[in-house]
């Protein structure tokens, strides 16, 4: 009975995993992000409060935009966005405009404003995608009307993202993309053939990423044997798994961990959940893997429960990525999957990062409350 809604409400169980997100998130990096605050912005909640002035905030006014936004308005916007998103993904390359880190230009930088495109492409890749699928496959009982004929205006538009990502580089958000895709994909029940010619076109380009850069094999390769990079990524994860270790059942408690103190790398980016096993133990880290589960949980419900194709569609596509993304950050952490460098969503510094799954949650629930 807790679980049930009425008419024109949003689903509270998914509402109330993304509060809890979001409250340990800004707990987390609190504790985190405390040492190197003090040295950059004199304070301890220098990073703290720069998540919630360029993150948060604004975050939480867009996904209240979208929560009341009518969706199919969203739907005509798709396209627009979808294109203005990728724009601005090349635009990185701009001299001036784009910002590079760590040799990677992956940023734009807009006065004392920097954010990262492949955040807001990923959302509305989803949406395009959704939409797409929606458009050649009107409903479950029609999923084998062949969508052939423009299937090669997908694989197209594909490719253009993907050479966008692969340039800056940025191979993780690729990946991420491609596995919501092939998600998405079996869920509209299109043909098999165009589903495994889809699925060996990303294994295909993968295996020639590896080959053109051999670093992102050698991931692979010290994620299976950590002793052949000892100092580099063999470190980060050992370092990882002493952080989860070291904090037991209950944990070191807030504060006390020790791993951050420029031990365990990016410590408030692709390693907090390390750091936050450290400090909350295995209580901590079980209830953060259950949250994201009842946001796969109510995620998927609200795609069965929806009428509408393409309302059915982004909401696998959504869920699909934020617990896809959770789970391959988590996965490096314990040394299930190999280090990727994806930040954990709704806890992991960044603000474009926090602001694009906020708005992707009140998209959510939005939907939620249409079905």
């Amino acid at each position: 009975m807790v679980l049930e809604k009425k008419p024109n409400r949003p689903d509270y169980a998914l509402l109330g995993a993304i509060g809890f997100l979001l409250a340990f998130g800004m707990v987390i990096l609190a504790s985190v992000s405390a040492p190197y605050s003090q040295e950059k912005f004199g304070n301890t909640f220098g990073f703290l409060q720069h998540q919630i002035i360029f993150g948060l905030i604004p975050g939480l006014i867009l996904a209240f935009f979208f929560y009341k936004i009518k969706l199919s308005l969203l739907k005509k916007w798709v396209p627009l966005l979808l294109f203005g998103s990728l724009a601005l993904v090349i635009m990185v390359f701009i001299p001036g405009i784009g910002l590079k880190i760590e040799g990677a230009a992956r940023w734009l930088s807009l006065g004392p404003i920097a954010f990262q495109p492949s955040e807001i492409l990923k959302l509305t890749f989803i949406l395009y995608l959704a939409a797409w699928l929606a458009s050649k496959v009107p409903s479950q009982s029609k999923g084998e009307k062949k969508i052939s004929q423009t299937f090669i205006v997908f694989l197209i538009i594909f490719s253009i993202v993907a050479l966008a990502l692969v340039f800056q580089p940025d191979i993780s958000t690729l990946a991420v993309i491609f596995i919501v895709v092939a998600i998405m994909y079996f869920s509209a029940n299109t043909p098999f053939i165009q589903s495994i010619f889809t699925m060996t076109l990303g294994v295909t380009a993968i295996f020639i990423l590896a080959k053109i850069a051999p670093y992102r094999a050698n991931r692979l390769l010290v994620f299976f044997n950590p002793e052949i990079d000892p100092m580099g990524i063999g470190y980060q994860l050992k370092q990882s798994l002493i952080a989860i270790g070291s904090g037991g059942i209950s944990g070191a408690g807030l504060g006390m961990g020790i791993q951050k103190f420029g031990i365990l790398p990016q410590p408030f980016s692709d390693s907090v959940f390390a750091v936050f096993s450290e400090e909350t133990g295995f209580i901590g880290g079980f209830v953060l893997i259950l949250l994201f589960l009842i946001f796969l949980w109510r995620g998927f419900k609200i795609a069965k429960d929806s009428k509408d194709r393409f309302l059915q569609l982004s909401a696998v596509g959504i869920t699909s990525w934020i617990v896809v993304q959770a789970f391959i950050n988590i996965g490096a952490m314990i040394g299930l999957l190999p280090l990727a460098g994806i930040p954990l969503p709704f806890i992991s510094y960044g603000g474009s990062a926090l602001i694009m799954v906020l708005i992707a949650s009140g998209i959510l629930l939005n939907i939620s409350k249409n079905t």
